[in-house]
Parts: C-alpha cells; sequence; structure tokens
C-alpha cells in the first residue's frame, strides 16, 4: 500500500511538471554522453599508446654522402664507425635495455624510399644518399633516451630518432580533446543537478497542500521524500540510458564501421565491449546525482 502511495505521487509529480522533467532528462542526456564520450576517448588513447610503444622504434641514421652534421665531416659512416655503433648497442650497458635490433642497409632503404615517393624518382635518388639504419626495439620504450644520450655526437651517427616523438603531439591533442569533453560534461552535469534541484523544488511547491496534510497525519520525512527523489531518479535514468544508447552507436557506427576503414595507420580500436563497461558507469552517475540533488532540495524545502 505504501509502495503503491509512493508511485501515485511520483506519477503525480512527474505529470505535473513534464515539461521540466523533459528538461532534466534532455540535460542529463547531453551532459552524460559527453562524459562517455570523455571516458571512451582516454580508453582510446591508452590503447593506442600501448600499442605504439610496443612497436615504436629509435632509429640510429648513420651518415651518408650528402649528411650535413658536424658528426659526418668525413661522409658516409665507415665500416669501423658501424662496428663501433653496433659493439656499443651489443655492450653490457645497452643490452639490456634493448630487445631486438636491425640492421638496415642503403640498398634497402633506398627500395623502401622508391616504395614510398615512387619509381619515378628512381633517377634522382641514389643508394649512395641513402642513410643505413640501425632500428632499436626497447624493452621499455620509456627509456629510450638513453640510447639517444649515448649515439649523441658519435662519429658516424647522423642523428637519433625516437619514434615516439613523432606520435606524442597527437596524443597531446586527443587528452586536450578529452579535458575539452570533461569541462563540457561537468558544466552539464552541473546544470542538470541545478534543474533537477529547482524541478524538484517546483514540485513540492504545487503539492505543499498534500504535503501539509501528511505532515499532520504524521507522516515521516523520509516518507514525503520519497516520491520526489524517485522523480528525479526517473528522469535520470531515462537520460542515462539515452546517452548509453549514444555512446554504444557511436562506437558501433562512428567507429567500428566509419574511422576504422578510412584511418589506416590506426590499428587499435575501442570495442563494443569497451562501450558497453562505459554504460553501467554513465547510469551510476545519472542516478546518484539526481537522488542527492533531489534529497538535499526537498530536505531543504521541508525545512522552510
Amino acid at each position: 500500500m505504501r509502495a503503491g502511495l509512493i508511485l501515485s505521487e511520483v506519477f503525480t509529480g512527474l505529470r505535473r511538471n513534464a515539461s521540466m522533467v523533459i528538461s532534466v532528462i534532455l540535460v542529463t542526456f547531453v551532459s552524460l554522453t559527453f562524459v562517455g564520450a570523455a571516458i571512451l576517448m582516454q580508453m582510446q588513447i591508452s590503447t593506442m599508446r600501448d600499442f605504439w610503444e610496443d612497436r615504436a622504434q629509435v632509429a640510429v641514421y648513420l651518415c651518408s654522402e650528402v649528411s650535413t652534421a658536424e658528426t659526418c665531416l668525413d661522409g658516409a659512416a665507415s665500416q669501423e664507425q658501424i662496428d663501433a655503433v653496433q659493439e656499443q648497442l651489443e655492450s653490457d650497458t645497452l643490452a639490456p635495455l634493448i630487445s631486438q635490433v636491425r640492421f638496415e642497409d642503403r640498398e634497402e632503404a633506398y627500395e623502401k624510399t622508391l616504395e614510398l615517393v615512387g619509381e619515378d624518382y628512381a633517377d634522382i635518388i641514389t643508394p649512395e644518399q641513402m642513410n643505413e639504419i640501425f632500428w632499436v626495439s626497447m624493452d621499455d620504450q620509456t627509456r629510450s633516451d638513453v640510447i639517444v644520450e649515448a649515439f649523441a655526437g658519435v662519429d658516424g651517427v647522423e642523428e637519433v630518432r625516437d619514434q615516439m616523438e613523432y606520435l606524442d603531439p597527437l596524443f597531446a591533442a586527443l587528452t586536450i580533446a578529452t579535458y575539452i569533453a570533461v569541462g563540457i560534461a561537468g558544466l552539464m552535469l552541473v546544470a542538470a543537478v541545478l534543474l533537477i534541484a529547482t524541478t524538484i523544488r517546483l514540485s513540492a511547491y504545487a503539492r505543499r497542500r498534500e504535503i501539509g496534510i501528511m505532515r499532520l497525519v504524521g507522516a515521516s520525512n523520509r516518507f514525503i521524500q520519497t516520491p520526489f527523489v524517485l522523480e528525479g531518479v526517473f528522469a535520470a535514468v531515462i537520460g542515462s540510458l539515452l546517452a548509453s544508447g549514444a555512446v554504444l552507436a557511436g562506437v558501433h557506427f562512428g567507429v567500428q564501421q566509419y574511422l576504422r576503414d578510412r584511418v589506416a595507420f590506426i590499428s587499435t580500436w575501442i570495442t563494443m565491449g569497451d562501450a558497453l563497461l562505459v554504460v553501467p558507469v554513465l547510469i551510476v552517475i545519472g542516478v546518484v546525482l539526481a537522488a542527492l540533488s533531489a534529497w538535499f532540495a526537498i530536505r531543504r524545502w521541508l525545512r522552510t
């Protein structure tokens, strides 16, 4: 009987404040969609970073005939200089940090260059212009600076490049985009909380006579508060479900069916499984925020 009476009060409040409830649903939907997008973007960044850190290499470029670095004043790296670089890579200092070393000679570098720029450049580019390269794979990519420092200024070495340097700006840009999404989501969540509180206070004001009667017959504050809290939770749950649907649709259509086929250099994308992990988080956030804001709003109103 008590449960039936409470539900009856809930639906009465929802019907009387239909426009405000719809506003709460829409604000909750938009804000939680941003929250879900921010979580998924961070998961994507983490997935990409893990993938590339396992595959990124440090390239030790040896001097070629056209190198102009101070360490290349004698022209192309001699065999003695190449052997010295290899010996240092195999030394007790660097070897424990390295998982694999591959040497790429001029002919191999020349063939790869032609594959990239086309056979039309075969008469312009010569193998002698190519750098011989030691491709170094690290056990821990965060220690790549050790390789860079070890060969800085070494005769016969034109430069040392860490491939992660090319990816860090991308990760930084994506992280900034995540922060922006989180900021927008935070502002929208604040708006949702304030709107829920306002809706509950208006609903309480519209039913002030019923509340007064319930007080006179001895109803507890908890019994009076429960329908109002459930009103906020009901609206938030609908908004959360809509946001969850938007997140799932975004991953399915936007990532799996669109970006996966068009952005070839990224081979690791978030999956529907990742999106499903975000759904309960969105629902919990929506329900908790709605319940707390509604509870504080009606609690404060009952004191006035």
